[in-house]
């Protein structure tokens, strides 16, 4: 069976990082043959593009597949992708993100490749942009769907929005959660050298927010309620994990309304993450577009009770009063309640992590991914044998 991987950067991100454990661990099954096309990474998000770089022959760059629309290296980019699907002539294409997305299918299509897959791994139209840029992405989608053999969902919530826009049919849709390796989040540990070392102290309540500092990601919301969270609770120290072009903004708000008691740790390691993740004591998601953020799993792997808005696919991990809270995206005064109870009641905290811990093994090991996507290849090879013998 030979597969090719097609998406649009290999930036440090969820749906990179998906990608590289999907591509890596079918490597390892017997009998798979495994590419992996992107178009170049670059800018303030970080690169994982060496974990794959070093594999002889597993990466193609494609300098025309970039993220911006641009009619003139889409146009290239989809030659491009054409004719290194003719030269692979891989059984199964599997595209995710965006603009690979949908290049990637068309490409396949056009190279007669017999097997089509799209994961969508965030909602590439919504509330977050305006309506032509809404109609345009979702023709394009329409346009890709049509030549689409199946949808891999990391959360059943992009399955329903999908359809509701008219994209694909119910049984063409697969929920395969975005699994990661769970050792380094279930062995992590409230260290206090790491706590020392970034100016928070033992007894410090840490708040926690792992994402890029973009639009979208509910940064803004946390920073509206900063001021009253402090006054309220003077060990509260909030802890950001991540770096992007709004962090100068962010910056200057920490400064004006909390100064002292913001830790922004910039752009760090895939594989730093669960070290601080271990010294927060709950962690917030507060993005108004994802599919499934994976800090929420990685968050309860760790044992730490999470808050997340009500978006996407937040609500199947953040079970509201089981893992966490849930609430509705923009709810700052419910935010900021819900902070203050979990920091004055710490077996609350615990019961949260403990019941989010049972739910991450179960479903988030990345070796269920890798099977999953596995039997889903042999399932599709199997039905496309069986309609060419009709």
């Amino acid at each position: 069976m030979r597969v090719t991987h097609v998406i649009t950067r290999l930036i440090v991100g969820g749906a990179q990082e998906n990608t590289i454990a999907g591509v890596l661990g079918l490597r390892a099954k017997p009998g798979v043959e495994v590419q992996l096309i992107s178009g170049p990474t670059s800018g303030p998000e970080g690169s994982l593009e060496s974990r794959v770089a070093a594999v002889p022959g597993l990466l193609t760059i494609v300098p025309e597949l970039i993220r911006p629309v641009s009619p003139w290296h889409d146009w290239l980019a989809l030659r491009r992708l054409t004719a290194l699907f003719r030269a692979q002539r891989p059984d199964i294409v599997h595209t995710h993100s965006g603009k690979a997305g949908v290049l990637g299918r068309l490409a396949a299509h056009a190279a007669s490749v017999p097997v089509i897959v799209h994961t969508i791994h965030g909602p590439s139209f919504g509330p977050f942009q305006g309506s032509l840029a809404n109609f345009a992405f979702r023709a394009a989608e329409r346009r890709a769907g049509r030549v689409t053999t199946r949808y891999v969902s990391v959360a059943n919530a992009m399955t329903a929005q999908y359809l509701a826009a008219g994209i694909g049919k119910p049984e063409q849709y697969t929920r395969i959660f975005s699994g990661f390796d769970l050792e380094p989040f279930l062995n992590a540990k409230n260290d206090l050298a790491l706590r020392a070392k970034l100016g928070v102290g033992p007894d410090d309540f840490v708040i926690g927010k792992v994402a890029r500092l973009f639009e979208h990601k509910g940064h803004e919301d946390l920073f509206a309620i900063a001021p009253t969270l402090a006054r309220a609770n003077p060990k509260l120290k909030l802890l950001l994990v991540g770096d992007g072009v709004l962090r100068p903004r962010f910056e200057q708000l920490a400064q004006q309304l909390m100064p002292g008691k913001c830790i922004f740790t910039g752009l760090v390691p895939p594989g730093d993450v669960p070290a601080l993740v271990g010294i927060m004591d709950a962690v917030v998601h507060l993005s108004r577009r994802e599919g499934l953020a994976r800090v929420l799993p990685q968050a309860l792997a760790a044992g730490k009770p999470i808050i997340a808005f009500d978006c996407d696919g937040a609500r199947e991990v953040c079970c509201d009063g089981e893992t966490g809270f849930l609430l509705a995206p923009g709810d700052s005064e419910g935010l900021g309640r819900r902070i203050e109870q979990l920091a004055i009641d710490q077996q609350l905290r615990e019961r949260f992590g403990a019941r989010g811990r049972t739910l991450v093994k179960e479903w988030f090991p990345v070796q269920r991914l890798v099977d999953d996507l596995h039997a889903l290849y042999l399932r599709l090879q199997t039905e496309r044998s069986s309609i060419g013998s009709r």
